[in-house]
């Protein structure tokens, strides 16, 4: 295969991810950014709210057993029990203050586990990985 030199100016945040993900894979940079460009770049987690980016952000600087111990993560039966629970009274109109703000805590928490989920699932696929659908 022939090969040619480039010399190309990029954002400084698209070259720290791709630097990231280098180390991550152990891999050489070239070889991250050749792959970067024949299947796309990693994964954004830029159009997510703004409190969780530096979350998904840190995610790119994982290696793959990391990101395969988050994608296979799950929630506690006791969690999910109080989650509903809370929801349930919350619905029916008998929660408490202390309740509603646990249920706000609750639901912040949630949002930012199935987003790091799904941003290491996504992350995976990029690197070569089959993620199976839940």
């Amino acid at each position: 295969m022939t090969t040619q030199t480039l010399t190309l100016q990029i954002p400084e945040i698209l070259y720290q991810r791709l630097v990231n993900t280098a180390h991550a894979q152990r891999r050489p940079i070239e070889e991250v950014i050749v792959h970067a460009l024949q299947v796309g770049s990693p994964p954004e987690w830029d159009d997510v709210p703004e409190e969780f980016q530096a979350d998904l952000a840190a995610l790119d600087k994982l290696d793959d057993n990391s990101l395969w111990q988050i994608v296979r993560s799950c929630k506690t039966a006791d969690q999910m029990e109080r989650y509903n629970f809370l929801l349930l009274r919350n619905s029916s109109g008998n929660i408490t203050d202390a309740e509603q703000l646990e249920l706000i805590k609750l639901r912040h928490e949630a949002d930012r586990f199935i987003l790091c989920k799904a941003q290491a699932a996504v992350l995976l696929r990029w690197r070569g990985h089959h993620v199976p659908t839940p």
